[in-house]
C-alpha cells in the first residue's frame, strides 16, 4: 500500500494545480499531505497560492460529491458490500451515520474537521437525500478553511512539508475541539426549537 501511495503521489506532484485537485479527489493520500505539499510548491514559486486554494477546494468538494452520490444511489447495502474497495471502513461509516442522524445537516460543515468522521460524513447525507445545494454549500464552506490551513502550514514548513502530521497536531486539536463543541451547541439549539 505504501508503494502505491508514493507512486501515485509522485505522479500527482508533477501536475501542479491539477495534481492537488486529483490528489484530493482520489483520497488515497490524506488531504493534509496533498495540501501541505501544495503549500511547499507555493513556497518555491512553482504555483500560486490562489490557484492552489482553488484546486484544493474544487478537488476536496468533488471527492465529497462522489461519496454523497454513492450514498444517494447505492445506499448502505452497496457500501457494506463494496466500501472496502473505496477505503471506507464500516466503523467510519457507522460513526458518521450516527453523527448525521443525531446532529442533522449542520454536521456536514463541522464534521469535516473531525478525524474518522470527516471522510465518511458525505455518505449518510446522500442516503438521507440531503439537498445537493445544501450539501455543496456546507462542503465548500468547510473546504475553504481546511485548504487555507494546510497550504499555509506547507508554506511555513517549506522543505520539511513531510513533517506535516507532527507539526499540525497542536494546530488541529483546538480546531477539533471547536468543531465538536459547535456540533453540540447546534444540536442543543435545534432541540430547543
Amino acid at each position: 500500500m505504501k508503494e502505491l501511495f508514493f507512486s501515485i503521489f509522485e505522479v500527482l506532484s508533477q501536475l501542479g494545480y491539477i495534481g492537488i485537485a486529483l490528489g484530493l479527489m482520489v483520497e488515497v493520500i490524506p488531504s493534509e499531505i496533498v495540501l501541505s505539499y501544495g503549500g511547499y510548491l507555493v513556497s518555491t514559486g512553482k504555483i500560486h497560492f490562489w490557484g492552489a486554494l482553488a484546486a484544493g477546494i474544487i478537488g476536496g468538494t468533488i471527492a465529497q460529491l462522489f461519496l454523497y452520490w454513492i450514498g444517494l444511489y447505492g445506499g448502505r447495502p452497496f457500501l457494506d458490500k463494496y466500501g472496502k474497495f473505496l477505503l471506507i471502513k464500516k466503523s467510519h461509516l457507522d460513526a458518521s451515520e450516527q453523527w448525521f442522524q443525531k446532529y442533522g445537516t449542520g454536521v456536514i460543515f463541522t464534521a469535516r474537521f473531525v478525524p474518522v468522521i470527516r471522510h465518511a460524513i458525505s455518505i449518510p447525507a446522500g442516503i438521507a437525500k440531503m439537498p445537493l445545494s445544501t450539501f455543496s454549500m456546507y462542503t465548500i464552506a468547510a473546504m475553504i478553511p481546511w485548504t487555507v490551513l494546510f497550504l499555509l502550514l506547507g508554506i511555513q514548513l517549506g522543505d520539511h512539508w513531510r513533517e506535516i502530521k507532527e507539526y499540525a497536531k497542536p494546530v488541529l486539536l483546538p480546531i477539533i475541539i471547536f468543531a465538536i463543541t459547535s456540533v453540540v451547541i447546534y444540536f442543543l439549539y435545534k432541540k430547543r426549537q
